[in-house]
């Protein structure tokens, strides 16, 4: 089991179904790690308004990383747009799981990077929340095709996992240009405020570049790419893809009512404990 000095994910988006929650805990499982970063868009708060999806896998992601953070791991959240609830919780410990608007955090190497979720540098999400919600409803919509293409693929013998949503975002001119816009908004802000790069989530398009003499790092999502930004003991950052040995699972363990208010207790309970 590889043991790295940070790990960084973002957009999990647990409650819905596109969430890959049992990629996300074949990871968990392969890398631990010295400081665990929840970048934004862990919970979709936006997709359980409208209805929730929330299997045994997903209640075991938020366990794990509960048990990471009790044995002693640094877990920092950063609310996203889809979690932005929790942003009245800032500066709060929730558990041994801190709450931040953004966080500095200093590499091996002595490089300095500002860790933010990026919805603030989204136009759409800023100033047209009508539209970025009808996006969302568009892109689960998106997701559940992509189950169907999965079985279809599954029953021709076409190994692996093909993401729709991945492909449409990686073709349309507009995504594209929404990207590039996106990471020069990031990358000026992060450049005027001095620091020497920036870790971020948001757009589901994992990657490391150096734009402008700033490392520009984006840890991806849980969703399509199944991705997480780590760091090594030398302070060298990393994009981790973690392969599917199998397509998402079909048999899913929906978890009952009564299952979801247990698990959704036993957190309260285990914050409330470590308050007192």
């Amino acid at each position: 089991m590889p043991h790295v000095r940070a790990i960084f994910l973002s957009d999990i988006h647990l409650g819905t179904r596109g969430c890959q929650a049992e990629r996300l805990l074949d990871f968990l499982r392969d890398y631990t790690s010295d400081y665990l970063y929840l970048v934004g868009d862990i919970v979709d708060f936006w997709a359980m308004s409208r209805s929730i999806y929330w299997t045994s896998a997903q209640n075991t992601v938020v366990q794990k990383i509960l048990r990471r953070a009790r044995r002693g791991e640094k877990v920092i959240l950063i609310p996203g747009n889809h979690d932005e609830a929790l942003r009245e919780y800032l500066d709060v410990s929730l558990g041994e799981i801190h709450v931040m608007g953004e966080w500095i955090h200093t590499a091996a190497d002595g490089r300095r990077y500002l860790l933010l979720h990026g919805d603030e540098f989204d136009q759409v999400t800023r100033y047209h929340r009508w539209v970025a919600v009808l996006g969302d409803v568009a892109y689960d919509l998106l997701v559940r095709c992509n189950v169907l293409l999965s079985w279809i693929r599954r029953s021709l013998g076409i190994a692996g996992y093909w993401s729709l949503a991945g492909y449409a975002k990686r073709r349309v001119k507009r995504a594209v240009s929404f990207i590039f816009d996106f990471e020069q908004s990031v990358v000026h802000a992060v450049r005027t405020r001095g620091f020497h790069g920036v870790i971020c989530g948001h757009i589901h398009s994992a990657g490391i570049k150096m734009i402008e003499g700033v490392t520009y790092v984006n840890c991806g999502d849980w969703v399509d790419s199944c991705t997480a930004a780590v760091e090594f003991h030398d302070g060298r950052l990393e994009i981790i893809h973690q392969a599917a040995e199998q397509p998402p699972a079909q048999n899913v363990a929906l978890l009952s009512m009564d299952d979801r208010v247990t698990a959704l207790a036993e957190v309260v309970e285990y914050a409330e404990l470590d308050r007192r």
